[in-house]
């Protein structure tokens, strides 16, 4: 399971087990959030390169989102704003300062869910899994909706030439959201796919490509 996947099942998990929690008889410690945290510690084990860290190791940033999550509210505008601009530091650019790779491997990552699961091999690449929430082409019939599609992204963008000073905003935009979308929505869904290393950088040049070059599927 990658990643961002188990931060995503472990919220989940989290949010379960605290109203599971509400209704267990007295006897137990009281503190609803060390009873969950045992419970996650104790039902999850290590397999393969699917380590604990996956449970363990939530940044602040997933820690008040999914807090916010429990609560069933959304964080205030000044927390919003402050993990925001946090995550922003964090986005790498490209080494080289080139953007876009190649669509067709892109589109390949773009519709491949594989990876970062007990039974992969460690440092075998993962897939993008976009698919699993965007439309991608219109030839997909089936794709998932969490998502807004990204059919004809670079086109509704204007983006005719990707290397342009005019399409610079929408590149820059596009790349920092890949790498980590917390820095422009605080509890986005989305995953951090460069922030948390599900994928390269080399593998997000081939994503940009898929989105903003014209002779790119997504755009016809």
């Amino acid at each position: 399971m990658k990643k961002t996947a188990w931060i995503v099942s472990s919220a989940a998990v989290v949010a379960a087990a605290v109203a599971g929690c509400a209704a267990l008889p007295a006897g137990g410690s009281g503190n609803l959030d060390q009873e969950t945290q045992h419970m996650l510690l104790t039902g999850f084990h290590a397999h393969g390169i699917a380590k604990m860290d996956r449970i363990t190791d939530i940044d602040d940033t997933v820690k008040a989102c999914n807090a916010a999550d429990i609560a069933g509210k959304p964080l205030d505008e000044a927390t919003a704003k402050r993990i925001e601009a946090e995550n922003l530091k964090t986005i790498q650019w490209p080494s080289d300062g080139k953007f876009l790779g190649d669509w067709k491997a892109g589109e390949k990552i773009a519709q491949s869910g594989r990876g970062q699961t007990w039974s992969d091999k460690a440092g075998a690449p993962a897939g993008g899994n976009c698919y699993n929430c965007h439309q991608i082409t219109k030839e997909e019939i089936s794709f998932g909706t969490l998502g807004p599609s990204l059919y004809h992204y670079g086109k509704l963008r204007g983006v005719t030439d990707p290397n342009s000073a005019a399409a610079k905003p929408v590149v820059e935009y596009t790349w920092g959201k890949i790498w980590n979308a917390k820095a422009y929505n605080a509890c986005s869904n989305m995953p951090r796919s460069g922030h948390m290393g599900n994928l390269t950088e080399g593998q997000i040049r081939d994503i940009m490509a898929l989105l903003l070059d014209p002779h790119s599927p997504v755009n016809q």
